[in-house]
């Protein structure tokens, strides 16, 4: 519902009232948008977006000489950010008599208004705090309270089925480096579920789909896994009676359980299951001390296509420099082709980002081990996407940049 009005100082405003959002455009460089409880979601203001995420942390984006640049807001200049944008939002929460809309829509506008202009700094340090409890009740080093999510699964419902991640040895990755492997009980996953459908209340039609965290979730036993999605199902199902459920899942856990397995799981609303194969070449899979084979990732691909489940595979550009380019490429091409992917499948192409606190790089600087470009990261991709060979409509191939990720 798009209803336009004026502000105090006679400039045009336009809402858009959705379930679960609002979009507030105060002029054409600055347009604010917030879920439906009142929370901040993004903020455009003067070229720049800010992206809030459940846990209070704000990134900032921008272009800069035609490239994206992007970084985090420190504690201060988030709450002056926050401050101000809530400043904003109540001069055009004053304006009830400049909106042109009916008496029940103006109503709508003016509760959702309000729940928009209360969220100040202090509101959203109390509101990150709930969040955070819900999902990482230990504070952590690392890990932030939900640690990646898939591209098309940034707009999910997270509930966390698992703590950690159950071999936390990649040495590419942090997400839950600190964070005890945990399944959780019925009784515990049921109470975080309820704990997050609350949390969210009239926020919850914002989010299309429920993901299963955390990293490798499917893991668990096939008898648990089928009592933890009995339990989602009958906690989501009146609020969420349409949603798919989706899922990490590591490759050599995965050529565990058989086609009538991931079967039982689809009944109960698993649509996707997503595989860091990173590599097809078995000794660069060893350096980046990631359990299991190419073998075992087809073996699993294969197992859960027969079961009539979906797969969103992962590739890793740059994983272990110029030493391993060449056979990264020519056996990533290899095992993708035997995996068979269609119409219905994922697969995303992930660029190596290096940071400070992983193992990965001073285990390349010990082994001389050069790191490649964007640009030579980019003809990688390129050299491998050209060789793809499906049987019928490919996969939808797309791009996965973990630093874009903000939930």
């Amino acid at each position: 519902m798009v209803i336009r009005g004026k502000s105090p100082a006679g400039c045009s405003l336009t809402a858009n009232l959705q379930p679960g959002a609002l979009t507030l455009a105060v002029d054409e460089q600055t347009v604010l948008a917030y879920d439906r409880a009142g929370r901040l979601w993004s903020a455009f203001m003067g070229g720049v977006t800010y992206r809030r995420g459940y846990n209070g942390r704000i990134m900032a984006k921008h272009r800069a000489g035609g490239q994206r640049a992007r970084r985090w807001l420190g504690e201060d200049e988030a709450a002056a950010l926050l401050a101000r944008i809530s400043k904003l939002a109540r001069q055009v929460s004053g304006s009830s008599g400049q909106w042109d809309a009916p008496p029940a829509a103006l109503a709508q506008l003016q509760e959702a208004l309000s729940r928009a202009a209360a969220f100040d700094p202090q509101m959203a340090a109390q509101d990150a705090q709930r969040f955070n409890a819900i999902y990482l009740p230990s504070p952590t080093r690392h890990g932030a309270p939900v640690g990646i999510l898939p591209p098309d699964q940034y707009m999910a419902l997270v509930l966390q089925m698992t703590v950690g991640c159950s071999f936390n040895t990649c040495t590419f990755c942090t997400f839950h480096r600190d964070r005890p492997f945990h399944i959780k009980t019925p009784a515990e996953f049921q109470a975080h579920s309820a704990a997050v459908l609350e949390y969210m209340g009239p926020a919850l039609p914002m989010r299309k789909s429920v993901f299963l965290a955390d990293a490798n979730a499917l893991v668990a036993p096939q008898k648990q896994l089928v009592e933890l999605l009995n339990v989602a199902q009958s906690v989501c199902s009146p609020a969420l009676p349409c949603y798919d459920y989706y899922a990490f899942l590591d490759g050599f856990s995965g050529a565990k359980k058989s086609p009538q397995e991931y079967a039982a799981l689809g009944k109960r609303g698993l649509k996707r299951i997503y595989i860091g194969l990173e590599s097809g070449y078995d000794p660069l899979l060893r350096f980046l001390n990631k359990p299991g084979t190419a073998a075992d990732a087809i073996a699993t691909v294969r197992a859960i296509q027969a079961g009539g489940l979906h797969v969103g595979l992962i590739v890793l550009l740059g994983a272990g420099g110029a030493r391993f380019a060449k056979e990264h490429i020519w056996y990533t091409i290899e095992v993708v082709n035997q995996m068979k992917l269609g119409a219905n499948d994922l697969l995303y192409f992930s660029e190596l980002v290096e940071q400070p606190e992983q193992p990965y790089g001073a285990l390349a600087a010990q082994n001389d081990i050069n790191p490649l470009s964007s640009q030579q990261m980019l003809e990688q991709r390129r050299a491998i996407q050209t060789e793809l060979r499906f049987d019928g409509p490919p996969p939808k191939i797309s791009t996965y940049d973990i630093r874009e990720f903000v939930y």
